[in-house]
C-alpha cells in the first residue's frame, strides 16, 4: 500500500483560494474520501498519518466501539446503523432501526451510545416525524434495542423530546461514569422563530438532559425539586449541542455548541447552570446583526472556548492516549466548516496550560477538505474520524513511522 505524502496550506490560504473565488462562482463539490494513507505534518508531531478504515458512509454523524472490535457508525439521511468489522464495512446494514425522518436538511439519524455494562444495548436520537396541532412536524426521539446476531431487536422508544423540531434539532449521546445518560437536544434557532425555546421550562429543546438508562428522569437532577424546568433537564440556555465528552483527569463534563454565525462555544457544564442563549452571545444572527446586546450576563456561565469566526463545531474529545504523548490532554473538536465556506472542515486540536487556560491552537486534516463530524479516541489509543460526506469515510490517525 503506498502513502501519498503532500503539504499542508494553511486553513486561510485555503479559504481566500477556495473559498472566496471559486466557490463565489460555483457549488463546492467535496473530494473523494482518502483511499490509502496520507501523511501530513503538524506542529508538535513532525507527520501524522491517515489511515482510511473504511469509506463509502453516507453522511455518516455517529461511532460507537463494541468490546468485540465491531465499530457502529449511524448514517444521518438513510438512517441506516452501519458495521466495520475486522477493518472492513459489511454490506449489510443492521436491519431494526426505527422509520427516520430525513425529508429536511439534517434532520434522520444521529447519536448512538451503547450500555456502559452490557455493549449489546444500544440507544440512539433520530429525527422522528409526528404531528402537532394537526400539522405534520417532528421531534428528536431517543430508542433503545438489543443487538442479536447483526440485528436489531426489542427496539423500544424511551424518551420523545417535548416541544416541536421543526426537523433541524441535533442531538449527542454520552454514558456518565455514574451510569446516567447524557443526551443534547438543540433546535433553538433565532431564525426560525424556536430562539426561545433554550429558555422556555416547558420544552426540552435548547437544554442538555441527564436520563436514567430507560429514559426516565434521576431523582437528583437539578430541577426535579424546584419544578423550574423539566425534571429531564441538566442546563439550559444552549443552542445546538453536538458534542459530549469528559475530561479524563478532571471529570468535568464538556459540550460544543454551534452558533449561527460566529460565537460558537465549548462549555464546561455545572448542573443547573444557564448558558444564556440567545439572552447573552457572541454571535451574530445570519443577516449580520447581533444576537443579544451584550456577550456576558452575570448570572449566565460563560464559554470557555469561544470560536470567531464559526466553525461549526461537532463532536469533541479530549486525547489521553500513549501513542501522542505530545498531544496528551489536548481537546480535539471537529469542524465542519469554518467561516460558513464550505470545504474548510478540519479537526481542530485546543492546547490549554496546567491551569486550563488556552494558548494555542491547531488546524488538522484541512487537506481533505471534508467535514468532520465525529472524533473519538479509540480502545487502542488512537484518535478516530468521521467525515460528513456523501462518501464519507473513517480515518484513524497514526503516527508516522
Amino acid at each position: 500500500m503506498t502513502i501519498r505524502k503532500i503539504l499542508a496550506l494553511p486553513l486561510l490560504t485555503a479559504s481566500l483560494v477556495w473559498g472566496v473565488s471559486a466557490f463565489a462562482q460555483s457549488p463546492f463539490v467535496a473530494p473523494p474520501s482518502i483511499t490509502e494513507p496520507l501523511l501530513v505534518p503538524t506542529f508538535e508531531i513532525d507527520q501524522v498519518k491517515l489511515v482510511p478504515i473504511a469509506t463509502g458512509l453516507a453522511n455518516p454523524w455517529a461511532m460507537a466501539f463494541r468490546d468485540n472490535g465491531d465499530i457502529l457508525i449511524t448514517e444521518r439521511y438513510t438512517g441506516k446503523l452501519r458495521v466495520i468489522r475486522d477493518g472492513k464495512l459489511l454490506e449489510r446494514d443492521i436491519p431494526g432501526v426505527p422509520e427516520v425522518y430525513s425529508a429536511v436538511f439534517r434532520a434522520g439519524l444521529m447519536a448512538i451510545a451503547l450500555h456502559p455494562d452490557d455493549d449489546q444495548i444500544v440507544y440512539m436520537t433520530y429525527t422522528k416525524a409526528i404531528m402537532h396541532e394537526g400539522e405534520p412536524n417532528q421531534a428528536v426521539s431517543l430508542v433503545r434495542g438489543r443487538l442479536v446476531e447483526d440485528n436489531l431487536e426489542n427496539v423500544e422508544e424511551i424518551f420523545v423530546a417535548k416541544g416541536v423540531d421543526s426537523g433541524i434539532a441535533a442531538s449527542a449521546l454520552m454514558f456518565a461514569p455514574d451510569g446516567k445518560l447524557m443526551m443534547s437536544v438543540g433546535g433553538s434557532y433565532v431564525f426560525l422563530g424556536t430562539g426561545e425555546y433554550a429558555q422556555d421550562p416547558e420544552v426540552h429543546y435548547g437544554k442538555l438532559l441527564r436520563l436514567n438508562a430507560d429514559g426516565s428522569a434521576p431523582k437528583d437532577n437539578p430541577f426535579v425539586d424546584s419544578r423550574e424546568f423539566l425534571p429531564e433537564v441538566y442546563s439550559v440556555g444552549h443552542r445546538n449541542q453536538l458534542g459530549i465528552t469528559l475530561h479524563p483527569e478532571t471529570g468535568q463534563l464538556w459540550a460544543s455548541e454551534n452558533g449561527p454565525q460566529g460565537g460558537d462555544e465549548a462549555n464546561i457544564i455545572v448542573p443547573g447552570k444557564n448558558y444564556g442563549w440567545p439572552v447573552a452571545s457572541y454571535s451574530r444572527n445570519y443577516r449580520g446583526d447581533w444576537v443579544s446586546q451584550t456577550p456576558w450576563r452575570e448570572e449566565f456561565e460563560s464559554p470557555t472556548v469561544v470560536w470567531w469566526p464559526s466553525i461549526a463545531p461537532s463532536a469533541l474529545t479530549f486525547y489521553s492516549g500513549e501513542h501522542f504523548p505530545e498531544w496528551q490532554g489536548n481537546l480535539f473538536v471537529g469542524s465542519m466548516m469554518e467561516g460558513r465556506i464550505p470545504g474548510t472542515g478540519h479537526l481542530q486540536r485546543i492546547v490549554f496550560n496546567s491551569r486550563g487556560q488556552e494558548i494555542r491552537r491547531e488546524s488538522l486534516l484541512t487537506e481533505l477538505r471534508n467535514r468532520v463530524r465525529d472524533v473519538m479516541q479509540g480502545p487502542d489509543g488512537y484518535l478516530y474520524v468521521l467525515t460528513d460526506e456523501e462518501d464519507g469515510a473513517l480515518i484513524r490517525i497514526e503516527r508516522a513511522e
